[in-house]
């Protein structure tokens, strides 16, 4: 799995012009789910999002977890991230899980995160969406379960 985490002062995504997800200070979290992907690639990124101290202590250095400031998630699925583009034109996505696969794998993400008690907000899978976010620093990290970063 793959992942962009943004810290947000706020983020909201939509459908067809309805607010489906929103939140206040937390985390963007755009997910990527590739094939061969299981359910350890997303705990291991659940533990990542809950607990990577990316959020500013009193002197502004970075010291503090999402589960530290009580902040929030708005996850979005993204298939892209699982996108190729080194050979021609075109993206290939033949890297990213099939539909049914990952909607399973990113509904478990969202269960885990809200297991450990983290308050989540989400898009729609497979629609297509608008995104807004106030990027807070900005503060931009790309996760990936298979030990890329």
């Amino acid at each position: 799995m793959k992942a962009v985490i943004q810290r947000v002062t706020r983020a909201s995504v939509h459908v067809e012009g309805k607010t489906v997800g929103q939140i206040e200070s937390g985390l963007l979290v755009l997910l990527g789910v590739a094939k061969g992907d299981g359910e350890t690639d997303g705990r291991y990124l659940v533990e990542k999002i809950r607990m990577l101290r990316i959020f500013s202590d009193e002197q502004g250095k970075m010291n503090r977890s999402l589960a530290d400031i009580g902040g929030s998630v708005l996850l979005v699925s993204q298939f892209t991230l699982l996108g190729r583009t080194a050979n021609g034109r075109r993206p290939s996505f033949d890297e990213a899980a099939p539909p049914d696969e990952a909607k399973r794998l990113y509904e478990g993400v969202v269960t885990d995160l809200r297991a450990q008690g983290i308050p989540v907000q989400t898009g729609v899978f497979a629609a297509h969406m608008q995104v807004e976010l106030l990027n807070d620093g900005p503060v931009t990290f790309v996760l990936d379960s298979r030990g890329a970063n």
